[in-house]
């Protein structure tokens, strides 16, 4: 077998020297290197920014949507949407492990896992599209693709389904993060909150801040509000729309007697929510953007513009241990469970 490096950087054709996510094209040759996983695919999970995009460009129409993935692929070897950047996840059997790795995994030829990097740097080759579930973002195929050594993964467990456990995989980066970043009397915000990623993120920041915090349900419409205040994961739901800074930021003076929030979570997929998400937030807070649909110049120039000294966070998909928190959320909540199986599954 032929040596790779550690990154994935033998795979990147275009241009040379750099890593496999910002590359314009890498090699989809399903024949592994020698710290190469190769893998049996069964379903992408496309980030839901990427798949709302395509679905759109698409006019919503699956033969077309099916057309767009697969040219994607065909062009730059990993599904990368070229709008937004992003890549999704996946799940699949380990079909063949390298040689140079077979000793220092604990993987073994047979192991159904989800990958925990991001397909826009996975190479990946799609034979056949057997059926697209927009209303969940996910992809079923035959196809192969290959893990770096790098790579990270979670072995999908016995007692969840499938497909479940690779739609909150896809987000575990969003409630592991919130874990660590909110704290005991914090007023949280969770803009997107009835999303995949916001429910996630309001069930944990609702367990970090405690009796005396408050967390606040921010989405478009009052969409899962009644399901959200059942379960308790959020102190109060307000219908806002969050590309209307200006507006948002009246609603929540209210909700805080005008001290705004400690933290605020950005889980969107629609652009042009940056500003509602740091005027909403007191200076010297933070802003977590989890949004693949963010623009980070907007932010920072915007932040910049309204006199707003808040520090601001990139929504890295990894934080260690991530994809055991969020697995564990499915098994201590029976109502959470439930909704996402429904939901998502």
């Amino acid at each position: 077998m032929k040596k790779g490096n550690r990154y994935g950087t033998h795979r990147v054709i275009e241009p040379k020297g750099i890593l496999p996510q910002p590359a314009v094209k890498i090699s989809n040759d399903m024949e592994i290197y020698d710290n190469e996983i190769l893998i049996d695919v069964q379903t992408l999970n496309i980030d839901s920014a990427s798949f709302t995009q395509i679905y759109n460009q698409a006019e919503k129409d699956l033969a077309k949507t099916e057309e767009i993935i697969k040219g994607i692929v065909e062009e730059r070897g990993k599904h990368q949407n070229p709008v937004t950047g992003s890549g999704g996840m996946l799940i699949g059997t380990i079909e063949e492990i390298g040689e140079g790795i077979k000793d220092t995994t604990d993987l073994k030829v047979g192991d159904k896992i989800a990958t925990l990097v991001s397909l826009s740097l996975t190479p990946l080759r799609i034979d056949n599209i057997k059926e697209i579930r927009p209303e969940i973002d996910q992809v079923d195929i035959d196809g192969k693709a290959i893990l770096f050594e790098s790579g990270i993964y979670a072995v999908i467990p016995d007692d969840l389904p499938e497909n479940l456990t690779l739609s909150v995989l896809d987000v575990a980066g969003a409630p592991a993060q919130t874990a660590k970043i909110c704290k005991f009397g914090d007023t949280v915000m969770v803009i997107g909150g009835p999303g995949k990623a916001g429910m996630l993120c309001l069930y944990e920041a609702k367990r970090r801040v405690g009796p005396t915090g408050k967390v606040i349900c921010v989405n478009y419409d009052e969409t899962r509000f009644e399901e959200i205040k059942e379960m308790g994961i959020a102190d109060v739901c307000i219908a806002a729309d969050a590309t209307d800074a200006v507006g948002l930021l009246q609603k929540i003076e209210e909700v805080t007697n005008g001290e705004l929030c400690d933290v605020v979570i950005n889980c969107v997929n629609v652009e042009n929510t940056e500003m509602a998400s740091i005027l909403c937030t007191k200076d010297e807070g933070l802003v977590y953007f989890f949004s693949m649909a963010t623009s980070f110049t907007k932010a920072a120039l915007g932040a910049e513009g309204v006199g707003k000294d808040v520090n601001m966070m990139i929504g890295n998909g990894y934080t260690k241990g991530h994809g055991e928190l969020t697995i564990q959320i499915m098994r201590d909540s029976d109502s959470m469970r439930e909704l996402y199986t429904k939901l998502f599954a």
